[in-house]
């Protein structure tokens, strides 16, 4: 099995022979940049896990328009809700980058979850993982303001994302800042001015689809954030 399926959180404290036979029953999927995975609304029975690039994940809000609610990469899966709760897809997936990915349909999964229960323990975890952000997301909506909401994007970008270059963090998040200013719920020109701030103040510079983070930890007390500093930090 490929080592970032492998990694996937569903995954976690199987035998790698268990899942070499697994893996045979997987079919393989690619899809091209921009390219629609599946629709808000649209019926499905099928789960996904990234093996390479990069997933948007939004939904429509009250004005029709897609807003952006987060970015998955590889080891991530999408898609797993539809299994258990036959209401329509919640959600539109959009490939950011070529995505290859492979497929887990509804009844393979069951079937799996039937011989070793203790999927279903991974699959609960994982799902009160999502609660839980979600939760958090919500909680920082409230108590946060927007410079916060955008450092803590910014954070998250980088813990996920982001790889080392020099004393900094890159971060290729391959976004707008149209989609940046989405993640944090504000409009464009709010998140821009949060974002010149932070590059005047030296903990980013921006590039083009990328971030340098110079100040992780700078940009953690803007956001009153709990998140850890990355490893290597």
């Amino acid at each position: 099995m490929d080592d970032n399926v492998a990694r996937a959180g569903v995954f976690h404290g199987i035998d790698r022979d268990v899942l070499a036979e697994l893996d045979k029953s997987l079919p393989w999927v690619t899809f091209a940049r921009r390219q629609t995975i599946f629709v808000e609304g649209q019926a499905g029975d099928c789960l996904y896990i990234i093996a390479e690039g990069k997933v948007k994940i939004g939904c429509k809000g009250r004005d029709g328009r897609q807003t952006l609610i987060t970015l998955l990469g590889p080891s991530d899966m999408l898609g797993e809700l539809s299994i258990f709760d036959p209401a329509p897809r919640s959600s539109t997936a959009v490939a950011l980058t070529r995505v290859r990915a492979v497929v887990m349909a509804g009844d393979t999964l069951r079937a799996w979850v039937g011989e070793r229960p203790e999927i279903a323990d991974q699959l609960l975890r994982l799902l009160a993982r999502r609660i839980r952000r979600t939760n958090d997301i919500v909680s920082d909506l409230v108590f946060n303001d927007v410079p916060g909401r955008v450092a803590q994007q910014l954070l998250l970008l980088t813990k996920r994302f982001g790889v080392r270059a020099g004393t900094s963090w890159r971060v290729d998040h391959g976004l707008s800042q149209e989609e940046i200013a989405q993640l944090a719920g504000t409009s464009r020109e709010t998140a821009n001015k949060a974002l010149t701030d932070f590059v005047e103040s030296g903990w980013i510079t921006i590039e083009s689809k990328s971030v340098l983070i110079h100040d992780f930890e700078q940009l953690a007390a803007r956001a009153s954030s709990t998140v850890s500093p990355v490893r290597g930090a």
